[in-house]
């Protein structure tokens, strides 16, 4: 089979830095793979997540299908869904929880055109998924992390991923909600959605992970297949 995402020998370094933040990273995903990095602060989890979506420079090959990140990276990052650790939200900001999903579709129907009724229940669909639905018309700035967090997630399912990208998808949620988000990452899974996933806390993994690899110091060290989480 085909890989959905090959990188061959990827390093990225940050600017002004002398020491790659990932050294020669050489990693084959499948489509409707389930995968968790894990590894200590300052290992390259995030940064890997970055590279893959073109967001930072790097040296090396990466292709997602038969197109090359360098060559078509716009064309690229519309088939990747991507939720970083972190979000910038000032309290006055003036969107609604739908404006900020349906941002999500941008990529699908262009910045200057109106959204259609599919787009509208794309939208829905995925706030509805993600239980955010009856915040749709609450500003993002009043939200909690844990709600923030979701209506990213619900963001980039709007935008109808064949991958998803997810930094610390945990990491703001109290347990009750880590467990509701580890069973849709799963719904998700199993009906098809390639997911990449970084975590610091094993056991947040959810079962569904059939892959963990691990990272130190910029490179995978360990790259492991399960039939059943360990």
């Amino acid at each position: 089979m085909c890989p959905l995402i090959e990188l061959k020998t990827v390093s990225t370094v940050y600017e002004g830095a002398k020491v790659p933040s990932i050294k020669n990273i050489t990693l084959r995903i499948q489509p409707g793979e389930f995968i968790t990095i894990v590894g200590p602060n300052g290992a390259g989890k995030t940064t890997l997540l970055e590279t893959i979506n073109g967001l930072l420079p790097s040296e090396g090959v990466i292709t997602v299908g038969d197109m090359n990140l360098k060559t078509d990276g716009t064309r690229i990052r519309k088939r990747i869904g991507y939720v970083p650790q972190e979000f910038i939200c000032d309290s006055l900001t003036p969107f609604i929880v739908e404006d900020v999903v349906m941002m999500g579709r941008y990529g699908k129907i262009g910045l200057f055109k109106s959204p259609t009724r599919k787009d509208r229940y794309i939208v829905q669909e995925a706030m509805l998924f993600l239980s955010v639905d009856v915040l749709r018309r609450t500003p993002v700035g009043k939200l909690s992390g844990g709600q923030l967090q979701k209506v990213m997630i619900a963001r980039a399912l709007a935008s109808e991923p064949e991958m998803l990208l997810l930094d610390e998808p945990f990491s703001n949620l109290d347990m009750k909600s880590r467990s509701e988000l580890a069973e849709k990452l799963t719904t998700l899974n199993e009906n098809g959605l390639t997911i990449l996933m970084v975590i610091h806390d094993r056991s947040s993994i959810p079962p569904a992970c059939r892959r963990i690899i691990t990272m130190e110091q910029g490179k995978i060290v360990s790259d492991k297949h399960f039939k059943v989480m360990p």
